[in-house]
């Protein structure tokens, strides 16, 4: 990032939360990045942040192994905000006592707020309390010198704390998960208010310096992108062709894992709407022949991947020197392909970063790598993407590869297919598909005993997924109504053969993830 923007720091020491810290930041319009706990002083120094977050963790500064943050990071006066774990380094740091509680805190509780102060400026409620989230194990048990309680709950003396000379903040709950009272108001009261930090990272101004970032790096050289048809993928394209026109090829490969009619209606989509460069491949039988047999959703990937690059490399040669390959990386795929030292484990590697392999001959420009995915339909609005695209529903990397369960085939991927352009043709007909996240079918690789007309059926199952989010870190099962899961369930059963069950997945992100592979 340019040093033109305020930015907050967010070191993460592997709460299931962090990723929502940074997500209510940025919905503040100010630059916030996750990096690990253990970044030097000198990086920290040179990102310039106005302020720094702490953020919960999954282990207990009492442990021996304990995860640190450089302690010069208190003598900088940079405004700090411990969270959970955050608050506990901080007490240890400063000399006080942290010890395990007989009790754990885990869940909603209410905090008193024992004296004004600008943390929780506008968040009060009856008599000076606001309901809060909490999720410990560990409590302050003696206070540090030069800091003071600001405010507690029945379990947790110690829930609030700050220091009496310096700007150094610490909360024993978690101000970034919903369940938190005007959990984004305590937030903002730090970044805004405490830090100073200006709310200028917007849509325009990403933009105007990923023009420029662009620009310099690629200079006159020769861009291919891997489109899709997706939003991330789109976006990608239209911010470099803005900056680098005819220096960019498209290129739309066909891998036989997509959705129905998706290469035909993609292909119109741009050919009518958007003078982009854009080269057509079939591949429909290499990416088939490559996955025979493969059931483990990580070999899917790297075979895609790997498969991916070749095309690409193959019909860079056709088009002359090709220096760089520009792809749809999301800030959620980077964390998420992180798995720092104890924190953050990797859930899965994604195919935009983890399929990819480690040798090619292709440099990767991934321009929207520091987005999450609202911001980048923001971006796309900026770019005018059409609506159709801008807001159709996320779609893996790898295709109908990690949504089917177990081997590939054609006669898999055209049941899926067809299943799940009934369920999304029902989702539009209703007007639910708006306000849905992401909503999608799994073939599994299970069959299932049924009676079709008068005779016993041996068929498959589907898996109805459908979910709500902001940007897809965490999300909630969608409650579509019966009545439309009875149509969606009849027409699959019906119109698609080789189907005669069909169940509805009503998971939540986490413990589950939104794809099923």
């Amino acid at each position: 990032m340019n040093n033109e923007l305020d930015k907050i720091l967010i070191l993460d020491f592997g709460s299931q939360y962090t990723q929502l810290i940074a997500r209510r930041i940025r919905e503040m319009n100010v630059y916030c990045e996750i990096n690990a706990y253990n970044i030097s002083i000198d990086e920290i120094l040179k990102f310039s942040p106005k302020g720094i977050i702490l953020s919960g963790s999954p282990f207990s500064v009492l442990n021996e192994n304990a995860p640190i943050i450089d302690k010069k990071i208190f003598s900088i006066n940079i405004p700090i905000l411990g969270i959970c774990y955050g608050l506990q380094l901080i007490t240890k740091h400063f000399n006080g006592e942290v010890e395990k509680t007989t009790k754990k805190e885990y869940g909603k509780a209410k905090l008193i707020v024992k004296q004004e102060n600008e943390l929780f400026d506008h968040v009060f409620e009856e008599q000076n309390s606001i309901n809060v989230w909490m999720s410990h194990g560990d409590k302050v048990l003696t206070l540090p010198a030069n800091f003071e309680v600001i405010a507690e709950t029945l379990n947790s003396p110690i829930s609030a704390i700050k220091h009496k000379i310096k700007p150094i903040y610490a909360l024993q709950f978690h101000p970034e998960v919903m369940h938190t009272k005007d959990n984004n108001q305590i937030l903002n009261n730090f970044v805004i208010n405490i830090c100073k930090a200006s709310a200028n990272w917007t849509a325009k101004n990403f933009i105007n310096k990923e023009l420029s970032v662009i620009q310099k790096m690629v200079g006159n050289k020769q861009v291919i992108c891997g489109l899709s048809g997706g939003v991330d993928s789109s976006v990608v394209a239209l911010l470099l062709h803005k900056t680098i026109g005819n220096n960019l090829t498209c290129i739309f490969v066909n891998t036989g894992l997509l959705r129905l009619n998706e290469a035909k209606e993609v292909r119109k989509i741009f050919k009518e709407n958007y003078k982009i460069n854009l080269v057509y491949v079939d591949a429909e039988e290499r990416f088939l022949n490559a996955l025979q047999n493969v059931i483990d959703p990580e070999e899917k990937r790297k075979i895609i991947g790997k498969l991916f690059i070749k095309i690409f490399e193959e019909e860079g040669k056709k088009i002359g020197d090709i220096d760089f390959l520009a792809q749809g990386t999301l800030y959620p795929d980077v964390i998420e392909s992180i798995s720092f030292k104890g924190p953050s484990a990797t859930i899965k590697s994604h195919h935009n970063v983890g399929g990819l392999p480690e040798k090619m001959k292709l440099k990767l420009i991934e321009p929207l790598h520091e987005l999450f995915k609202d911001e980048v339909r923001k971006v796309g609005k900026e770019l005018g993407l059409i609506d159709k695209i801008l807001y159709r529903h996320p779609f893996p990397g790898p295709g109908l590869a990690v949504r089917i369960i177990g081997k590939i085939t054609k006669e898999r991927c055209d049941i899926l297919r067809r299943a799940d352009n009934i369920a999304i043709a029902e989702l539009k007909n209703h007007d639910q598909y708006d306000k849905i996240w992401q909503a999608f079918c799994v073939l599994l690789p299970v069959k299932t005993v049924g009676v079709m007309g008068d005779e016993r059926s041996y068929e498959n199952v589907v898996a109805l997924r459908a979910v709500t989010s902001t940007d897809g870190m965490t999300a909630d099962w969608s409650k579509i109504p019966y009545d439309i899961l009875g149509k969606i369930s009849n027409r699959i059963i019906n119109e698609v053969s080789g189907i005669n069950r069909v169940v509805y997945d009503i998971s939540s992100k986490p413990p589950a993830t939104i794809e099923w592979e």
